[in-house]
């Protein structure tokens, strides 16, 4: 039964909605990037940031290790090949989230094997409630992370929502190649 509890709590971590407070200290900035507005806070992530903020400390070691033990699926990774460049890409993540840990460095791996140019992703580090400093995540209506929203002609198509269906390289070829794809909670 414990371990029943244990695995629903796990499964619905990164989806939990219910507000925490967040002291304003002990931020520090990431970078001195003008378009980087990440800062390191409480151990988290937050703000807009860039694939180098997650290579280092204390990110590094999870983010490197699910890059670099990751190898997407041939053929799926040739249909993003195809078809990812006519794409704008918003994504949401919480450096304290396992689901966003597992994925976001997958999500990476793919766009740089599928050549993507990486200045059409923004990319944003949320606090446990999901919340930016900016509430960007309003907009797009972000519930759970992580949330890759993929854009084409100023539209959302479609998103990739905290776990994959397939495999999240699996997913992102049907997103991007117009195939019908739900995200696991679309109704």
């Amino acid at each position: 039964m414990s371990f029943l509890i244990m695995i629903l709590s796990l499964a619905t971590a990164c989806g939990n909605t219910n507000e925490t407070t967040k002291p304003q200290n002990e931020q520090t900035e990431v970078t001195a990037d003008a378009s980087n507005t990440a800062v390191v806070q409480q151990g988290m992530l937050l703000g807009e940031f860039t694939k180098e903020d997650l290579q280092k400390e204390p990110f590094a070691t999870w983010f490197n290790n699910g890059y670099n033990n990751y190898s997407p699926n041939a053929e799926a990774l040739k249909t993003i090949k195809e078809n990812i460049s006519d794409y704008e890409i918003v994504a949401y993540m919480g450096t304290w989230c396992p689901d966003s840990k597992r994925e976001t460095p997958k999500l990476f791996k793919i766009l740089d094997e599928s050549g993507y140019d990486l200045s059409k992703l923004t990319i944003y580090g949320v606090d446990r409630s999901k919340t930016t400093e900016g509430k960007t995540e309003e907009k797009w209506n972000v519930k759970r992370v992580p949330t890759f929203i993929f854009i084409k002609d100023g539209k959302e198509v479609n998103r990739f929502v905290e776990y994959p269906k397939e495999s999240i390289e699996a997913d992102i070829a049907k997103i991007v190649s117009g195939k019908e794809y739900n995200d696991s909670y679309a109704q």
